[in-house]
């Protein structure tokens, strides 16, 4: 039997590269699979459901959804520790990666399906990849499919010109809060290994590194956020994770203006539309109307976070963290 892992996906993928990410950090050996036509037979051999990424194991099991695959993963290889040994930076940690998963990817797909120059440029990239070896012209009529499927989901993700403003804002400010923190030569977000936090982020803002519009924003205000994405591509430590106390005074911003501030309040708008079988919902975010479609995945997603956070048998450190950035209430409620 092979020893090789199997991880069907696309470039364009942010939980395929974050997946990937993980793969190369933990030494699995692996095989990368675009996923098209051609391998698409052996994709449904495995996948319950028409996503990527999709891993296959040595023993022949699929495994999907990416925080589920790396948690099922760190029982076969829990070394490096993928998470700081303490509750509080570990929670904190899981706490930025269910914040990429779920807000981060706003950003990402907003920006590659609202502008012209991005939806051709990614359209291009994704007709290539599951259609290779075709001529230009059909590769041009590719394109205009994939953007007429995919342009008409932004609202899906809560995109529309209403909500530009604060989507975009959001990832101007996540880019200034990283750079800050990672400025001073830290490598990862925890110090000298990367942890769960860093393959959530990495997967959505190297997506937005290779798209034009958000690229340039990317270059020229996050310079050392930049070099962290190229270190994630295949991150190896470079020391060991630091106190909270090294690490609060530029990583509580992003725990503040960005998770406390943002994220939490639009997934717990989200939650309370859901249980109250409401389609849409609309929560202020930067003093603007953010209205959405309700999405059941969200609101099991938050529910998982605050199991989490009530698993914890002693919050008292955790606790005086959250409550200073603001997210205790939405945890505890």
């Amino acid at each position: 039997m092979s020893a090789t892992y199997k991880i069907y996906g696309n470039e364009l993928s942010p939980y395929s590269v974050k997946v990937r990410s993980y793969l190369r950090y933990k030494q699995f050996p692996h095989e990368w699979i675009v996923r098209n036509p051609s391998v698409e037979e052996d994709f449904k051999r495995y996948a319950k459901l028409p996503l990527v990424p999709l891993v296959v194991t040595p023993q022949g099991q699929g495994l999907q959804d990416s925080t589920p695959i790396i948690e099922h993963l760190e029982t076969v290889r829990p070394q490096p520790a993928l998470q700081p040994p303490d509750a509080t930076r570990a929670f904190l940690s899981a706490l930025i990666e269910e914040y990429a998963d779920e807000w981060g990817n706003k950003p990402m797909f907003h920006y590659r399906w609202f502008y012209d120059a991005d939806q051709q440029a990614a359209g291009e990239r994704l007709a290539r990849s599951q259609m290779p070896g075709l001529d230009d012209a059909s590769i041009a009529q590719g394109v205009e499919m994939i953007k007429a499927r995919m342009i008409p989901r932004l609202s899906f993700v809560g995109s529309t010109a209403a909500t530009k403003a604060p989507i975009e804002q959001s990832y101007a400010r996540l880019v200034g809060i990283l750079e800050q923190h990672l400025a001073g030569g830290r490598p990862y977000l925890f110090g000298g290994r990367p942890t769960l936090a860093d393959f959530g982020l990495f997967g959505q803002l190297y997506e937005l590194s290779i798209d034009p519009t958000p690229s340039v924003l990317l270059r020229a205000q996050g310079p050392h956020v930049v070099k962290w994405i190229q270190a994630m591509l295949g991150p190896r430590d470079e020391g060991d994770f630091e106190p909270w106390a090294a690490l609060a005074p530029t990583l509580l911003p992003l725990l503040r203006d960005e998770i406390g501030a943002v994220f939490l309040p639009w997934s717990a708008a989200n939650a309370r539309a859901i249980a109250a079988g409401e389609k849409e919902f609309t929560v202020d975010i930067d003093g603007t109307a953010f209205t959405q479609e309700a999405q059941k995945y969200h609101a099991k997603s938050l529910a998982a976070l605050k199991a989490r956070y009530a698993a914890i048998a002693d919050t008292a450190e955790l606790d005086t963290v959250l409550e200073a950035a603001g997210c205790l209430g939405f945890l505890r409620a």
